[in-house]
């Protein structure tokens, strides 16, 4: 065979193996693009998180601080929380809880949930760097951070329902 065939045969191959694929890229079906399973920066584990606020619900991607070694970090250290993002504290046996801002550049608010699955209070703004304990009303299931000045935003107060 001489060049040209060589050129011919591959041309043939290419146009045979694009008839055996299937549709054209261009018409390909559009695949969903899955959703992360852990953040990028923590590397912990995400969770949906939705607050009901009476007839309207805000969703979360919450990082879940699962353990006792990652509740203790927290979210300390980091220089910014997205206006979805959370980070959820569950309690293995429901205790009163209290945290604090050491080492947290960013304004919080601190969402405290009761056995309910109901918020019972909420610490709006905490201060950035504060070593000034912050306390739950009454034992807590779970506590859930979002960025602070959120909560007044979406009108989150004591009473709605947390789920996740």
């Amino acid at each position: 065979m001489g060049r040209g065939s060589a050129g011919l045969i591959a041309a043939g191959a290419l146009a045979a193996l694009a008839a055996c694929s299937g549709q054209p890229a261009a018409e390909a079906p559009e695949q969903a693009e899955s959703a992360p399973t852990h953040h990028r920066e923590s590397g912990l584990a995400l969770v949906p998180v939705t607050v009901s606020t009476g007839e309207t619900s805000h969703a979360f991607t919450a990082e879940l601080a699962d353990t006792s070694e990652l509740q203790a970090k927290g979210l300390m250290f980091r220089t910014s929380l997205g206006p979805d993002e959370a980070m959820l504290f569950p309690n293995e046996k429901p205790t009163a809880r209290s945290f604090w801002m050491k080492n947290t550049p960013i304004p919080l608010d601190i969402i405290f949930v009761g056995l309910d699955g109901r918020i019972t209070n909420i610490a709006a703004m905490a201060e950035p760097y504060s070593e000034e304990q912050i306390y739950s009303v009454g034992s807590a299931s779970a506590v859930l951070e979002i960025a602070g000045g959120r909560a007044a935003e979406l009108g989150i107060e004591p009473g709605d329902e947390v789920t996740w």
